[in-house]
């Protein structure tokens, strides 16, 4: 199941539940839209994977399986990983 991370790894933007602004890759590392676009170029920086919109957890779901409250920031900061 989606842990549903709260926030932005890169710009620490708050990320809630039903944010259609929430990207995830395979791993769940978690982005906003903003970042993905722009700083990250759609590529993962921990795994170089692609990115999609992460999924809405339906309202009523939630109470059950709650999202998670543990924030993940990149205390360096973000760059688009490096070509190979």
């Amino acid at each position: 199941m989606l842990a549903l991370r709260p926030n932005c790894e890169c710009c620490d933007k708050d990320l809630p539940p039903g944010s259609r602004e929430a990207m995830i890759c395979t791993f769940e590392c978690t982005f906003c839209a903003d970042c993905v676009e722009g700083t990250l170029g759609g590529v993962c920086p921990n795994c170089g994977g692609e990115f999609t919109r992460r999924p809405v957890r339906p309202a009523a779901l939630l109470e059950k399986y709650p999202a998670s409250t543990e924030r993940v920031l990149k205390p360096q900061g973000c760059a688009a990983p490096k070509a190979a």
